[in-house]
């Protein structure tokens, strides 16, 4: 039943969309048969418009056919090398999925922070709304920034690197198994916000997996327990994409597009000068309005990812 409740919530908006395309068709043929086209074009071309962007936006709803799009996410970002610049970096990307994460009305909540001098060195999110993983799963990889540096007093230009790691927030249908000697606990001394209790007591929580060196953390919480319990789910969730992608890179070991779409290789850059630019290098979708897509407009690169993904993996079978 859940899986026919979840094609049937696919198939609906293409129904949907389809009666409106022959209503709109009908609606042409009467206006032509009467000599009113031109009275009614500004019209008719409002409602193509209307109808392109829902057939997008249903389109992509569609390419999310793996079998966690539909679920939230846990979003990290790392700053590379680079000290400031790469703190600074971390904070704009920040605010950027932030933003984007507003715009589809999803809820953030942070659930790990390391702040440094200029920026941020790393942020941990979990980004709560449907799809959430789906959309943002093809921005997991290096995001590269070229600027003229503002912590530069000689005004040279300057490149910095941060990566992104994205995995699902799965329910407890799905285990892992994790043993208590396959992991190494820390408490520390929570940083930043959060009242006196939270600066005060060891409630901060990491967790090192020792066979992965995945490692997790979160202080959000002032319980040291509900923390300990989150940084278990993150763990978890980090564990299964991890065994996921190795499975997936044993059947496609010999695969150079597969390989590309590693999330360790660099996926995009964003250049603010000596011109402004920001480029996907897996589907070459790029855009000059920089600015929009630091204020999270990042749906042109999110759609064309998908649309390549699908076509990659599923394109060639058909």
């Amino acid at each position: 039943m859940q899986e026919l409740d979840g094609l049937t919530e696919l198939l609906a908006p293409w129904q949907e969309i389809k009666q409106e395309i022959e209503e709109l068709e009908s609606y042409v043929e009467l206006v032509e048969e009467e000599g009113e086209a031109d009275a009614y074009a500004e019209e008719i071309t409002q409602r193509l418009d209307h109808l392109a962007a829902r057939f997008k936006s249903i389109r992509s709803a569609a390419l999310l056919e793996g079998k966690f799009d539909r679920n939230s996410a846990f979003f990290t970002i790392h700053s590379g090398a680079g000290g400031t610049e790469a703190c600074d970096w971390v904070q704009m990307l920040y605010r950027m999925y932030l933003r984007w994460a507003e715009q589809k009305h999803c809820k953030t909540e942070i659930l790990d922070i390391l702040e440094a001098e200029g920026g941020i060195k790393s942020v941990t999110v979990e980004i709560t709304g449907l799809y959430a993983f789906g959309y943002l799963k093809g921005e997991a990889g290096i995001h590269r920034l070229v600027r003229i540096s503002p912590f530069d007093s000689n005004k040279r230009r300057h490149t910095s690197f941060a990566s992104v790691h994205v995995s699902p927030v799965i329910d407890d249908s799905i285990t892992v198994d994790i043993k208590p000697e396959d992991i190494k606990v820390d408490t520390y001394r929570a940083s930043g916000a959060g009242g006196q209790h939270v600066n005060t007591t060891d409630s901060a929580v990491r967790i090192t997996h020792l066979e992965s060196g995945i490692v997790v953390q979160c202080q959000n919480e002032r319980s040291q327990h509900k923390n300990r319990a989150m940084a278990m789910k993150m763990l978890q969730s980090k564990l299964y994409a991890y065994y996921e992608q190795q499975q997936e890179a044993e059947r496609e070991k010999n695969s150079i597009e597969k390989k590309n779409i590693s999330w360790g290789n660099q996926i995009r850059s964003y250049v603010f000068h000596p011109y402004t630019m920001v480029k996907d290098h897996r589907t070459d979708e790029q855009t000059g309005n920089i600015q929009a897509v630091m204020d999270g407009d990042i749906d042109r690169f999110i759609e064309a990812y998908l649309t390549w993904n699908w076509e990659l993996f599923y394109g060639k079978q058909q």
